[in-house]
């Protein structure tokens, strides 16, 4: 691609230079000398389609499928109905992006303006915009929100999922914003801490918490918000989707804004991505909220239609001026978050965080017996840690059984999950596993 690149060598320099780099190897110097490629690739001799097919068909069969899956931490194994991707798949919805001409794109525009409305719905907020690139972008977004001349520090509990907070790291040191843990106790968010630290901060901005936390439990968001409030800050809840099913929602508490990962609402674990941000807040913030608002009106013969409502301009041609940058959304992702929500309904919600939770409390119990207690108290919805003598030795030997157990935690602990997929008899072979490990 360099030689499609107008600009010649000297003005390359000259720029690498004002920017305080020698040459383009200095600003390349954080990467591995063995990442780098050093003279031709050795690629191989082209080859006809069938070929091709046999050796990736190869290299995807050493890949580990497992058949049972006790994993979550950030990324869920739940079912995932036909309609979603038969729906998706369609040929009008695989170019789905952010419309720019937006009223004529009528279609995009009533699937986003049909996902912000379930969205908030099913966190009982105001509003909800039109999508972000993931849950921890989202986080991110939200805390900005109510960054202000007079309240600039982020406060966000430890018990939050730390590649969450590292994100939020972030998107803080751009903006020159200090971001402040506050410490966990006992699997939770110190309450008493909290309120020392938001006391003392005049220009506490909000304090962003997990729920439930990454640990699994549900942490007291009365409390929190309480907390939160009466120090002049704002609430900010990151929620598992699922959980709204059967738990208090961020609208029920009094939060402010409300973020999340949408990838348990019909994404699949897709190896990793790409997933879904979801954001929604109280009405008062619509002014502060990042990305786009779809709305619904009427036109000059009074059929129903859908607008571009509302997006900051300061993201496209003020962009120091701007709370937040983000000038895209995740259209496709949301479309089938919208689709997941539509087939599934707000009874099949509540049936599947109910199987969820009850299932993993049925697995903790029986762990218990077999000597792997859990490591914090206090309620759980669908994930919880326990302690575990040698966890490496017990996830191998689930790992042999075609299990992929629970993620091994840094204090040795296991994090386990369960979604509506994994059965008893799945979650009797993990008993049994560890009862002949140990």
């Amino acid at each position: 691609m360099g030689t499609f690149i107008p600009n010649t060598k000297e003005e390359q320099l000259k720029m690498l230079n004002e920017i305080g780099y020698k040459d383009f190897d200095d600003l390349f110097k954080h990467i591995p000398a063995e990442a780098k490629v050093k003279g031709k690739l050795n690629l191989p001799e082209g080859k006809s389609e069938i070929e091709v097919d046999r050796i990736v068909s190869g290299l995807a069969a050493k890949n580990t499928v497992f058949r049972s899956i006790f994993r979550g931490a950030g990324a869920y194994n739940h079912y995932v109905p036909s309609a979603v991707d038969a729906i998706a798949n369609k040929e009008e919805f695989l170019t789905a992006y952010t419309p720019y001409q937006a009223e004529i794109s009528q279609g995009i525009l009533q699937s986003i303006f049909e996902y912000q409305t379930m969205i908030a719905e099913l966190t009982d907020m105001d509003i909800a915009n039109a999508s972000l690139y993931d849950g921890a972008s989202a986080a991110a977004e939200a805390c900005a929100m109510f960054k202000d001349r007079k309240h600039s520090t982020i406060y966000v509990s430890e018990a939050v999922d730390e590649r969450i907070r590292t994100v939020i790291n972030t998107y803080s040191f751009g903006r020159n914003t200090e971001v402040k843990i506050v410490p966990k106790k006992n699997g939770v968010t110190d309450k008493a801490e909290l309120e020392k630290m938001l006391a003392e901060d005049p220009a506490s901005a909000c304090f962003l918490m997990q729920y439930p936390n990454y640990y699994g439990i549900i942490e007291d968001a009365d409390e929190l918000c309480k907390i939160t409030h009466d120090n002049d800050a704002k609430f900010i809840m990151y929620v598992n989707p699922i959980s709204m099913g059967v738990l208090k929602t961020p609208g029920e508490i009094g939060a402010d804004a409300c973020i999340g990962e949408g990838q348990p609402l019909g994404l699949g674990l897709e190896f990793g991505g790409p997933y879904l941000g979801f954001l929604a807040a109280n009405q008062k913030f619509m002014r502060q909220i990042p990305g786009r608002l779809i709305g619904e009106t009427v036109d000059s013969k009074g059929d129903r239609g859908f607008v571009l409502t509302l997006q900051a301009r300061e993201q496209h041609i003020r962009r120091e001026k701007a709370s937040s940058n983000i000038c895209s959304n995740e259209a496709l992702c949301a479309l089938k978050a919208g689709i997941y929500m539509s087939t599934i309904g707000p009874k099949g919600l509540k049936q599947v965080a109910t199987l969820c939770s009850s299932k993993a409390h049925y697995m903790a119990d029986e762990l218990a017996k077999a000597g792997l207690e859990r490591s914090h108290d206090g309620e759980f919805f669908n994930e919880f840690a326990t302690k575990c003598a040698d966890a490496d030795k017990l996830l191998a030997a689930l790992e042999a059984k075609g299990i992929l157990g629970g993620l091994k935690l840094e204090c040795g602990c296991i994090l386990w999950c369960c979604t509506e997929l994994n059965t008893r008899e799945d979650i009797d072979e993990v008993i049994a596993t560890v009862k002949e490990v140990f």
